[in-house]
């Protein structure tokens, strides 16, 4: 794909498509802008394919990279109606909706989900706040102060705080399975 072959980018974009989708529609909510945005990542990726370094890591992560940075970017765009972090946080402990596609991976992803809200559940509501207004909403440290009535350096630590926590929880999980 790096030289211009048309074949290879067509194999590239079946492989990827439904998981560039998912991962945008997961993030923004909106079908619509999901296509857009993961149309822009997958002709993003067409035309920087050949400056891609895989000593820099897996191309599905630099893929999913593209796809959420350009998300991120949308949701900054659209963000017109403000949302309280109660709400968020509500938003992101929701069940997931069902996905059209294959039974398997539809369980698999209801289970990862599972086990991340069951995760969240067992952090502190504070670096949970922050952790979910930051992962999962794009916010950055500073707006994640601003929202919360709290100093940057707070804010990060909270976050950073709320990460290790989750990690450390899902790994505990991922033992237990």
């Amino acid at each position: 794909m790096a030289v211009g072959d048309e074949l290879a980018g067509v194999a590239f974009v079946r492989r990827y498509q439904r998981r560039v989708f998912g991962l945008a529609l997961s993030m923004v909510g909106d079908a619509g802008m999901a296509e857009d945005i993961a149309q822009e990542a997958l002709v993003r990726v067409w035309k920087h394919a050949p400056v891609y370094d895989d000593r820099r890591g897996a191309v599905s992560t630099w893929v999913f990279s593209i796809t959420r940075n350009l998300a991120i970017d949308a949701l900054r765009v659209r963000r017109a109606v403000p949302t309280g972090p109660d709400e968020l946080l509500a938003l992101a402990m929701a069940q997931p909706q069902s996905r059209e596609g294959d039974p398997e991976s539809s369980a698999l992803v209801s289970d990862d989900c599972a086990r991340v809200r069951v995760a969240l559940a067992g952090i502190p509501e504070a670096q949970r706040r922050a952790l979910v207004l930051a992962a999962f909403y794009g916010r950055t440290a500073a707006e994640v102060g601003e929202i919360e009535g709290i100093p940057l350096g707070t804010a990060k630590t909270r976050i950073r705080g709320g990460l290790i926590k989750l990690r450390a929880s899902l790994a505990v999980a991922e033992a237990t399975i």
